[in-house]
């Protein structure tokens, strides 16, 4: 590895997160980027009651009753009672197993009565939550009902709405096969126009779940491209007063899918991607000084990856994407984010130095940025971290020092030279190899450096690795040039 590339992050690379439920937080972090929701708001009378499985013949009663009884409130009491057995995986294979029980199902979400069409709602969505493919594929014949609904006039109703779409894209490729001629971009794009955040959250979920199928990049992420998703996505990421923590969040891991498929980034950046993101991690900085709140890393994780993945776009350097983003602002942001990473989410340093790694790779100005902030010291800071971070870190002050001798001189002298001896004593690889090419480059542009490297016995440390086959040649070369100049 060298200073001056900036690298991309795979989509599903590193550390994430979500906010709210922490189980759901921390499926995240660990990486399970798929996952199901269930919104369940059963009476009080109903919470911690024991539910029951249903038997086929209780599923048929049930049913019956809901489509044939004479009064609304024995009909609702039905559906709610199957709901209920519906939470367990024997009623849902039962209830798939009845030929007619689906059309009956549907039937009743299309009825003119608004609980009874709610309560039908609510049991589908019971259904979505399955694990087995095959009852997410019996709910075929709802999805575009589902895509339908989202227009309802109840914020309620459309945002279970979503959430039962959601959780059937996870689940079956059929399902997602059938959503795309159905309409379910354009319904998208008109759905991500409410005003209530519930269902803007609950969009951000379906998308993100479309988002992340592996069909996506050819099949998907194009009509999403193509529709007005993109721009109102980027709206809803505007940092100001009207920005939710938890909109935000969904979206701006949406807007990491499309940005890791490739398919169009030179669109995004034309969008206003860039200066989107950039004052958003001003505030992320900003809001991090102000409150201990933890869940700040959760939208700072997404926005670190997005921005980092858009800096190795050539239409960066076409619309000036460096100048947008705002060179000494954005520095001192991201060493305010470093910080707290450090104290309350050190898995979460390298994404912070990824982007650190891109600004500077190939911007002389984010590197003078970086030294006229006295940002090199709390930098080194980091090396003990762990190897990854000593990489990137060594990574970055490469960057640095391949800019010539100007940036060689100011990071010399002071604690670098320390710093990369107890590098180069590291038995990683990696690490050692990266303190390597920053010793060349100090020894090409600083010749004192050298000279220093000598007196403080740095050879010593150096022939620890004339053994190693991937080093070798590295550690030869090196040797020569802090001797022989």
């Amino acid at each position: 590895m060298r200073g001056g590339r900036a690298t991309a992050l795979p989509a599903g690379a590193g550390v994430s997160g979500l906010l709210y439920p922490p189980a759901l937080r921390k499926a995240r972090r660990d990486q399970q980027l798929v996952s199901k929701r269930l919104l369940r708001a059963d009476p009080p009378k109903e919470a911690g009651k024991v539910v029951s499985i249903l038997g086929e013949a209780e599923i048929q009663q049930f049913l019956r009753l809901a489509q044939r009884g004479t009064e609304e409130k024995e009909r609702e009491k039905a559906l709610a009672s199957l709901r209920q057995g519906l939470q367990h995986s024997e009623t849902q294979q039962a209830f798939i197993r009845l030929e007619t029980s689906m059309r009956t199902l549907v039937g009743l979400l299309t009825s003119n009565q608004a609980l009874l069409q709610l309560e039908a709602a609510r049991c589908l969505h019971e259904l979505s939550h399955s694990d087995q493919p095959v009852v997410a594929e019996a709910c075929l014949p709802a999805t575009s009902y589902l895509l339908t609904y989202l227009s309802s006039h109840s914020s309620d109703f459309t945002e279970l709405c979503l959430y039962t779409l959601g959780n059937l894209i996870v689940a079956s490729e059929g399902v997602r096969r059938q959503l795309l001629p159905q309409g379910i971009v354009p319904a998208l794009a008109a759905c991500i126009q409410s005003p209530h955040v519930a269902v803007q959250e609950a969009l951000g979920y379906a998308l993100s779940q479309l988002l992340q199928a592996k069909e996506a990049p050819e099949k998907i992420i194009p009509a999403i491209l193509a529709s007005t998703l993109p721009q109102h996505l980027l709206q809803l990421l505007q940092p100001g007063p009207k920005l939710n923590p938890g909109v935000a969040v969904e979206f701006a891991w949406c807007l990491h899918y499309i940005i890791c498929s490739q398919v169009n980034n030179a669109l995004l950046i034309t969008l206003g991607a860039l200066s989107t993101l950039g004052p958003l991690l001003l505030d992320l900085a900003g809001a991090v000084e102000r409150t201990e709140d933890a869940g700040l890393e959760l939208l700072a994780c997404p926005v670190l990856r997005c921005l980092s993945n858009l800096l190795t776009e050539a239409a960066v350097e076409a619309v000036g994407g460096q100048i947008q983003l705002g060179d000494e602002r954005v520095v001192a942001a991201l060493f305010i984010l470093l910080k707290f990473f450090l104290q309350k989410q050190p898995s979460l340093l390298p994404e912070g130095l990824w982007l650190l790694n891109n600004l500077t790779a190939n911007s002389p100005s984010f590197c003078t940025s970086l030294l006229s902030l006295d940002l090199i010291e709390p930098l080194l800071q980091l090396l003990a971290v762990s190897n990854v971070v000593s990489v990137l870190v060594l990574t970055v002050l490469c960057n640095v020092a391949e800019k010539g001798p100007a940036y060689c001189q100011q990071l010399w002298p002071g604690p670098l030279l320390p710093s990369v001896l107890a590098m180069l004593a590291a038995s990683d690889t990696e690490v050692v190899g990266q303190s390597l090419e920053l010793l060349q480059l100090l020894f090409l542009y600083q010749p004192e450096a050298a000279q220093a490297f000598l007196q403080q016995s740095g050879l010593e440390v150096l022939d620890r690795h004339k053994e190693e086959a991937q080093l070798q040649d590295r550690v030869f070369a090196l040797r020569e040039t802090a001797l022989h100049g």
